[in-house]
């Protein structure tokens, strides 16, 4: 009976939560991999974040508005126990960048995409990006893991005013995919989410349909992730002010039902990050910007229906200045959850990982 205690107390402590820093330098904020978007091949895992001077601000963001960010990718070989940083001179940001007041950098001009991309290579990436908020919105795409990046390439508008594209995309075949981004509102600011798609490689998308009514002038709803769950079933999980909501499609996009609130009550706001376990359940990743600060999780075993208790990963956050995760699982079946973090408001703002167990 002593040994089946100590083998149980064992697999208790080896699912603890356990915290890397993938990145921390002296005087830089690190930010935003929700923005970038997050690629994993096994062990391999890769994602992307903003880096630029660190301003201490008592709210907002702690980021200088006078310098246009480094672009960076991170990527583990062994599953996220350790960390490379890479900065890939094609993902530099294009002079049309205006985002957050900060100006553009050196990269190459957008352009038309000449479509054809095959979404179905092995070694395949894709991400989106914003050149305003709303604005032109921009992608790229990558067939060897993140090393090199063919664009930077426009979105469309579909009439609205502007977009404010992160990344969040389904793969439906060789030349087809859904892209879900955020669309400008009725008074030009960011707030509306919209399933998209293209089935030429890129070259031209369709609208396909509107998820939830506009948001009223002061909301929005933005920054999705999301799945597919059967042949026309889809379900996003979407940023809303102090909570994240979900809608389910079961026509492959164009109309979308409302599933409720499936992590209420988060603080000033923090965009989902959604998958889908080899073993059928949601996992669901997001920051928790009400004090004690921190990253918080939920598991659905129903397929998004219903949501357990929160899952507590970590709770040593200084300020709301953190969060944004994009996540994989590894092939033992832990989860990896990136995101940027701080212990305390006046310090730098670094990207960590959490290492865990659903």
């Amino acid at each position: 009976m002593r040994y089946l205690y100590i083998l149980l107390a064992a697999a208790c402590f080896a699912q603890e939560p356990r915290h890397v820093t993938v990145y921390e330098q002296p005087g830089r904020f690190a930010g935003w991999p929700a923005n970038h978007g997050l690629w994993s091949w096994g062990k391999e895992i890769v994602f992307g974040f903003d880096a630029a001077p660190f301003v201490f601000r008592q709210q907002g963001h702690a980021i200088s508005h006078d310098h246009a960010p480094d672009q960076l990718l991170a990527r583990s070989l062994d599953g996220g126990e350790t960390w490379m940083i890479e900065q890939p001179k094609s993902l530099e940001l294009p002079a049309e960048v205006k985002y957050q007041g900060y100006p553009g950098g050196k990269g190459p001009a957008l352009r038309d995409s000449p479509g054809n991309i095959d979404f179905t290579k092995k070694d395949f990436a894709f991400t989106a990006r914003m050149t305003g908020n709303p604005g032109v919105s921009r992608f790229y795409y990558s067939y060897d893991r993140g090393k090199n990046w063919a664009g930077p390439y426009k979105l469309p508008d579909f009439g609205y005013k502007g977009t404010a594209a992160r990344t969040d995309y389904i793969v439906n075949g060789k030349h087809d995919m859904f892209l879900f981004t955020t669309l400008g509102k009725t008074n030009g600011r960011e707030g509306r989410v919209a399933c998209t798609r293209t089935r030429d490689g890129g070259k031209t998308w369709t609208l396909e349909g509107l998820i939830g009514p506009e948001p009223g002038d002061n909301d929005y709803a933005i920054m999705p992730q999301s799945l597919r769950l059967g042949p026309k079933m889809l379900y996003t999980a979407i940023r809303r002010k102090g909570f994240i909501e979900a809608y389910r499609s079961g026509d492959d996009g164009k109309s979308w039902s409302h599933e409720g609130k499936i992590a209420p009550e988060i603080g000033a706001g923090n965009p989902p990050s959604l998958l889908k376990l080899r073993d059928g359940r949601l996992a669901l990743i997001y920051g928790y910007r009400r004090p004690p600060f921190g990253i918080r999780a939920r598991i659905s075993k129903d397929l998004g229906k219903t949501w357990g208790d929160e899952i507590v990963l970590r709770t040593d956050g200084g300020t709301t200045d953190l969060g944004y995760p994009r996540s994989a699982e590894r092939p033992d079946g832990k989860i990896v959850s990136a995101y940027y973090y701080n212990t305390d408001n006046t310090k730098v703002r670094f990207i960590g990982a959490t290492i865990w167990q659903p």
